[in-house]
């Protein structure tokens, strides 16, 4: 069984994704109806609702340094997936609890699991070089 943080990554990239590909809903609320609908454990919800509420609040300022080591691809057409892996993993970045490396291993699997191998060296790639223009890996 997959640790609680592990699941809750997961937890929070479904809500990322429902509220991706809607227009003018709030993210925490859609986040709350996709978990009431798949009756998510309260332990994986509050792991998950702390980097949603980082999105939600800082999601501009993560967009743009997103842009920033993506010089080629504008956030807009990165794939729905890897946009949102790379926003969940530049939230977790952003509060700088979790080691870089863990955030880049788990964002990896999320994108392998959830998109394709070529999507999680593309996640790779761009949270390394985000992690590291943040000063978090040397």
């Amino acid at each position: 069984m997959a640790r609680v943080e592990s699941r809750g990554r997961a937890r929070a990239l479904q809500a990322l994704y429902a509220w991706d590909l809607r227009e003018n809903e709030e993210l925490l609320h859609v986040a709350s109806m996709i978990w009431d609908d798949l009756a998510v454990a309260t332990d994986e919800r509050d792991f998950a609702m702390t980097l949603l509420r980082v999105v939600a609040s800082d999601g501009a300022a993560l967009d743009a340094e997103l842009a920033e080591v993506t010089t080629n691809w504008r956030i807009e057409r990165i794939g729905a997936i890897e946009r949102c892996v790379l926003r969940l993993g530049a939230a977790e970045l952003h509060t700088g609890v979790t080691p870089p490396r863990v955030i880049l291993q788990e964002s990896v699997r999320l994108a392998e699991r959830f998109g394709s191998e070529q999507s999680s060296r593309f996640v790779n790639g761009v949270l390394d070089a985000l992690a590291r223009r943040m000063g978090r890996l040397k």
